[in-house]
C-alpha cells in the first residue's frame, strides 16, 4: 500500500472515530467572536459550570491552538491521561467539567508557531481521538475571528449552535457582525448573540455604570434575526477569579455575574431542547 492509500485510510478511520464519538453527544456549541478582547473564553467556562449546576454532562474543547487560557480560567493543572493501548486522549475533569487543551501540553511562556492546516490538525484530533464519552453538551472555545480554526470546528463538529460573543461598543458588534453571518454561511442551524461587559458594577455603591454603553448587542441580534441569550456585566471580583481559576458561577453563585450567565444558560436549554 502506497503513502496515499495509507493517508487515505487513516483519514477514513480518523472521521469514523469522530462521526462515533458525536453520536454521544447531545449537543455541540461552538463560542466565538469577531474579535479579541471580548471575554470569549470567560463566557465559555462560566456557561460550561452554569450548566453543570442545571444538571447536564458537559465537556469543553479549548480550540483556541495558539492561546489556550481554559486551564488558566478554570483553576486546572496537570496532563491528559493517554491509553498506552489505543493511544486514545482521556479529557482533564475539574468541578465535574471535562476539559481538553493545549495548554498542558506545551512549554508555559512558550509561542506555539503553527501555520492553519496544523491549528486545525489539533482541533481534528482532538474530535477523534478524545474520549469524551456520552455529553448533554461540547462546548468548543474558539479563537477570535473567522479563521481555519472555526472553519474546522464547524465542518466536524456539527454544531447545532453559535454563540457569538461581543462588547457593546460599536467596533466589536461591527466584528460580530461579520462572525453572526459567518455562522449562518457555515449553516449553523441556531445563532445565539451574548453582550458581554455589559455595565460595570460599583464596587463600592453597587450601581451599574455603562462603561462601554449598553444593549448594543440585543438590537444587533434582532437586526440579524438570531437569538439574544442575555448580558454580562462586569465586576472586579469576575476578573480577579478569572486569573485565579475561580470561575464566578462557582466562586460568587450570587453574583450579578453569575446570575446573567445561569439566565443564558435557562435561554440555551429552552431554545435547543
Amino acid at each position: 500500500m502506497d503513502s496515499n492509500q495509507d493517508r487515505a485510510k487513516q483519514l477514513q478511520e480518523q472521521n469514523l472515530r469522530i462521526e462515533e464519538s458525536l453520536k454521544r453527544i447531545k449537543y455541540r456549541i461552538v463560542v466565538f467572536s469577531g474579535k479579541g478582547g471580548v471575554g470569549k473564553t470567560t463566557v465559555a467556562v462560566n456557561l460550561a459550570y452554569a450548566l453543570i449546576q442545571k444538571k447536564q454532562k458537559v465537556g469543553l474543547l479549548d480550540a483556541d491552538i495558539t492561546g489556550p487560557n481554559v486551564p488558566k480560567m478554570a483553576g486546572l493543572q496537570g496532563m491528559p491521561r493517554v491509553d498506552a493501548e489505543d493511544h486514545s486522549i482521556l479529557p482533564m475533569e475539574k468541578d465535574g467539567l471535562q476539559i481538553i487543551s493545549m495548554a498542558p501540553m506545551m512549554p508555559e511562556d512558550q509561542p506555539v508557531v503553527w501555520r492553519g492546516p496544523l491549528r486545525s490538525g489539533a482541533i481534528t484530533q482532538f474530535l477523534s481521538d478524545v474520549v469524551w464519552g456520552d455529553l448533554d453538551f461540547l462546548l468548543a472555545d474558539l479563537p477570535p475571528g473567522t479563521g481555519d480554526e472555526v472553519l474546522t470546528a464547524a465542518q466536524r463538529m456539527l454544531p447545532q449552535m453559535a454563540i457569538v460573543v461581543t462588547t457593546p461598543q460599536e467596533v466589536s458588534l461591527m466584528d460580530c457582525r461579520r462572525a453572526v453571518n459567518m455562522a449562518k454561511k457555515l449553516n449553523i442551524s441556531t445563532v445565539g448573540v451574548v453582550e458581554n461587559m455589559s455595565g460595570l458594577i460599583c464596587p463600592h455603591c453597587k450601581k451599574e455604570i455603562d462603561l462601554f454603553g449598553k444593549g448594543g448587542g440585543e438590537r444587533m441580534a434582532k437586526e440579524l434575526d438570531v437569538h439574544f441569550l442575555g448580558s454580562i456585566p462586569m465586576e472586579v471580583e469576575m476578573r480577579v477569579g478569572g486569573d485565579s481559576g475561580k470561575p464566578a458561577v462557582l466562586d460568587r453563585k450570587n453574583s450579578h455575574t453569575a446570575t446573567s450567565f445561569h439566565g443564558i444558560a435557562d435561554n440555551i436549554v429552552r431554545i435547543l431542547g
